[in-house]
């Protein structure tokens, strides 16, 4: 065992960067997991409780930064409450079936508080790759005070997110219009659009939900419809819709629950085509299997549509000073754009790693319930398309295979990098 650690001592300080003066190395005996929102907070519980120590490297200075930083404020949970529950602990009883932005926030912070989960925030992670002569991974940050840093870990854990950074479309003519043009991630609420024309851009639940938000304002909104769209009530039949289809998939195949929710929607809603919002040619639910596009649940924004407050568009073209000229020919004047038009992962700006992640849209290459596991100890959470229910699924496929590793590799590396460390305090001490 000494001749073991004399010779992988000078491979792993030269490799790990003894003599970089750059980077700070620190070695983590169990996961690093990048990123702080719900993902990697499920991950680190469901790692504590299999007694598996885990850090969590974050870029902002909160917790669920998306939700605390880059949303809405009339936001909720789009599905009940059952639904979105974290492993380990429900939601409090007197949380109501769609929690509120701020009460899913705080039951994060409670979250975070009783697993005593401590992130290691403003942690930019810049690169990660797997050092193959030496077993490990070397994730390096930049922090907005310490500089650089490198972490040294021997499994790493992707919890970024399909929603990490947001997507702006290229519109032609957008340096020529005069309003402002802003991402939904900047949008708070309609208060400062109060009689003011607004075109959103997109109608997924967030656009929706904008243009709900400001008819409520008094502001004039108009949407952009460029695609086709699945909008469904949020209840059918006194239950909510989600649920309804989870327990329907229990019995019948997913084509027939397809008819009955479009059989039903059709019965409450109308046709949504009159509306200006054609329905795929796939159901909801096959749509959603395949692409992972969800449908829409509507919150009364159809309502507001059929009443002329909300108006509907195409396509855009281009833009000009004030005006918004639309693929089918029409146009109209706005004093501001509101983009609804989502997000995406920027896994491949900083994993190195190419095998596991598609460099196009940064999800896995492995389709669901097969992306959760790479190669050499690497893992992702939270990028299924299936919101916190497959995150949850994640966290405890990935916290039960590291356990098993944990309990016949970490001591003897954990030992190796306390001689390590111990070796290069010597030498910084020379």
């Amino acid at each position: 065992m000494d001749c073991y650690k004399e010779v992988a001592g000078k491979r792993v300080h030269d490799r790990v960067g003894m003599n970089n003066n750059t980077a700070r190395p620190i070695w983590v005996p169990g996961p690093v997991i990048v990123g702080a929102g719900p993902s990697g907070l499920a991950m680190a519980a469901c790692l504590k409780e299999r007694g598996v120590p885990s850090l969590i490297l974050e870029r902002h200075s909160c917790i669920a930064s998306l939700w605390q930083l880059k949303t809405y404020d009339r936001l909720r949970l789009h599905l009940p409450k059952q639904f979105c529950e974290l492993p380990l602990k429900p939601f409090p009883p007197c949380f109501p079936t769609h929690p509120t932005k701020e009460q899913f926030v705080k039951y994060l912070e409670d979250y975070a508080a009783e697993f005593d989960i401590k992130p290691m925030f403003n942690q930019t992670v810049k690169s990660a790759e797997y050092d193959h002569s030496v077993g490990v991974w070397r994730v390096r940050t930049e922090g907005s005070s310490k500089g650089e840093t490198e972490y040294i870990c021997q499994w790493l854990i992707v919890a970024t997110g399909e929603n990490a950074e947001p997507i702006e479309p290229e519109i032609q003519g957008r340096d020529e219009f005069a309003g402002p043009i802003l991402h939904t991630s900047l949008y708070k609420r309609g208060e400062a659009y109060s009689g003011k024309r607004v075109l959103v851009v997109g109608c997924g639940n967030s656009g929706m939900e904008v243009c709900l938000d400001l008819c409520n304002y008094n502001a004039r909104p108009s949407l952009v419809v460029r695609d086709s769209v699945h909008v469904l009530p949020r209840e059918m039949l006194g239950t909510s819709t989600f649920g309804l289809s989870m327990w329907l998939l229990k019995w019948f195949p997913m084509r027939l629950v397809d008819q009955f929710l479009l059989l039903v929607s059709r019965m409450m809603l109308g046709d949504t085509a009159r509306l200006g919002l054609n329905r795929p040619s796939l159901g909801p639910l096959q749509l959603k299997n395949i692409s992972g596009k969800t449908p829409v649940l509507d919150v009364g924004t159809l309502a507001k549509i059929r009443t002329g407050d909300i108006k509907v568009h195409p396509a855009i073209k281009r833009l000009r000073s004030k005006t918004v000229e639309f693929v089918d020919g029409s146009a109209g004047d706005f004093d501001a754009i509101i983009l609804a038009t989502g997000y995406k992962s920027n896994v491949p700006s900083w994993l190195k790693d190419r095998e596991m992640f598609s460099e196009n849209d940064g999800l896995p290459r492995k389709p669901f319930p097969n992306g959760w596991k790479g190669e050499w100890g690497l893992y992702s959470v939270g990028f299924t398309k299936r919101g916190l229910l497959g995150a949850s699924l994640d966290a405890k496929r990935i916290s039960q295979d590291i356990e098993q590793k944990w309990k016949s590799e970490a001591k003897h590396l954990t030992d190796l990098f306390s001689y390590l460390n111990f070796s290069r305090k010597q030498a910084l001490a020379t």
